[in-house]
This record gives C-alpha cells, structure tokens and sequence, in this order.
C-alpha cells in the first residue's frame, strides 16, 4: 500500500493536468498492455500464424500508410516550430510553460499527436510481420518502436512542452524522408532506380541523434528549470541510437564494402541452355551456376 500511496503522490505532484484525461494518459498500464501486446504478437503469436501462410500482398495498404505517416509528419513539423521553436523557444535552456495559454496548449497538444504518431508506428513491424519479412525485425527496430512511445507518453504527462521537444520536431522531419523513402521502394522494381540515397537517409539518422543528444547533455551542467533526471534519460537513449545505428551503418555501408571480393583473375563459370545465359551464383572465389543439360564455359 506505500508503494500504491507514493506512486499515487507523485503522479498527483507532477502531472500536467491539462493532459490528464487525454487518450491513454490516465496512467502508464494501458500503454505498458499495448507495447506488451506489440511484443508478443511480432516475437510469437505473428511468426507463428503466418509460419504455414503466404505472405499478404499489403502493397496498397502500405502506399496508404506511408502517405498518412508522411502527412502526419509534417504536421508535427509544422506544429513544433508555430508553437514554439520558430518564435520563443530558447535552444540552450527552454522550461516547460503549463500554463493555459494558447501556444503552451497548442505545444502540448502537439506532443500527444508525437505520441500518437508513436503508437501508430507500432504497425511497421506488423506489416513485417504479415509480409514474412522477419529477417527486418531486428533488435534495433523492436527497441526503438518500443522506447518512444515510453518517451512520448512520458512527455504527455509531465513534460508537454519546453527542452525536449526538439526531439520531436527532428525526428519528426526525419520521418518525412524516410517515409518517402519507404513509399517509393513499395511502389515497384522500376522505382528502385530512385533509391540511391538510402545511405544518406541512415546519415541523416545519426545526424539526428547527435544533435539530440549535445542538445540534451549540455543543459544537465547549466541551471536550467527543466528536470536534469529527463536530460539525461534522453541523452541516454540518443546515445543508444546513436551506437546502434552506428554499427548498423558500419555492417551495412563500411564493412561490407572491405569484404566485397576484388574479382580481377577469379576463375568465373557461366552455364548456357538454349543459348540463354543464366545469372551466376558467387560461390567463393569462384562464380558457378549449374544447370541441366546445358554446356558451362568457363572464363
């Protein structure tokens, strides 16, 4: 019962009561049932259900969403700079307003719509997993989609406004690109051609967490009213992103470009049927692919 009193008090103490009975700011129980949810679904109850299916064709569904998410995105944008960012926001130190004036409102109606936005991400591993595209579902992916609701909702209910909606505002514009990036890869092999910036897109990211993180971590060492607790929980997380993301980078764009075979005076063997050549299978150090009844040339 103390730890019911104590939770009960500090909910009481510092939570912002203009937020208080928006959708799903009761309490943290059903976001904590949802994110559970979430987890189960795309680590046991999805792979399962689909083990013995084909994958669904969600292509139209997909175009739909990424337009919505692309949408969505440039609201937050848009919101987080009227409301604050492009006119009175200080970058070095910015304390909550919670007062009832339109723009602190108008900001921390923008923060529960992040939080929404959050949410309703959870449906890019749910695609995943509905496509049998699991190989995607990474540690990385699950932990970011199931950190910033927790950061979001955290916002919502005690901190709508003020430093660390920054965060926000550039990830927000980050999804905006990469959105775009996820709509034009569904529309078709034809389109791939415009793809040629996915590397740029993962800069971008690590940009992103760079900039959250310098933007959070200097303020713990100033005299700021702003909770140096949420600071560091947030240079924290950015710091996570950043080193995962990171390697992600490194395995993705460095590392697999050192071990990419130089093929100069590698021994490559091609089969031809029917005066076709097949396209060869990397095979070590040397290129084969066997087919029957066809005679092989080697090179």
């Amino acid at each position: 019962m103390s730890f019911v009193d104590s939770y009960r008090k500090f909910m009481e103490r510092n939570s912002d009561p203009r937020t208080e009975n928006w959708w799903l700011m009761s309490g943290p129980g059903p976001l904590l049932t949802i994110l559970a949810t979430y987890l189960y679904f795309c680590n046991s109850v999805g792979p399962r259900y689909m083990r013995d299916r084909k994958p669904y064709d969600l292509k139209n569904v997909m175009i739909v969403y990424n337009i919505s998410q692309i949408l969505m995105s440039i609201y937050l944008v848009y919101e987080g700079l009227v409301a604050g960012w492009w006119n009175d926001y200080n970058f070095s130190c910015q304390p909550v307003d919670y007062s009832d004036s339109p723009q602190a409102k108008r900001m921390a109606a923008a923060v529960w719509w992040y939080f929404a936005a959050k949410i309703i991400e959870l449906l890019d591993t749910i695609f995943f997993v509905l496509r049998k595209k699991n190989r995607q579902i990474s540690f990385l992916h699950l932990y970011h989609h199931f950190m910033m609701p927790i950061c979001a909702w955290i916002g919502v209910k005690f901190l709508p406004g003020g430093h660390g909606t920054l965060l926000g505002v550039i990830n927000s514009f980050i999804h905006i690109i990469m959105y775009s990036y996820y709509l034009i890869s569904g529309l078709g092999p034809q389109y791939q051609k415009y793809l040629w910036w996915k590397k740029h897109l993962t800069t971008m990211q690590l940009i992103q967490f760079c900039i959250i993180f310098y933007h959070n971590f200097t303020v713990m060492f100033g005299d700021c009213n702003y909770p140096k607790g949420i600071n560091f929980l947030l240079s924290l997380n950015a710091g996570l992103f950043l080193y995962m993301f990171g390697m992600f980078y490194y395995n993705s764009y460095v590392k697999n470009r050192r071990a990419t075979p130089n093929h100069e005076g590698t021994k490559v063997r091609y089969t031809v049927t029917n005066g076709i050549t097949k396209n060869p299978i990397a095979n070590g150090n040397t290129t084969t692919d066997v087919v029957t009844n066809g005679k092989t040339k080697e090179c």
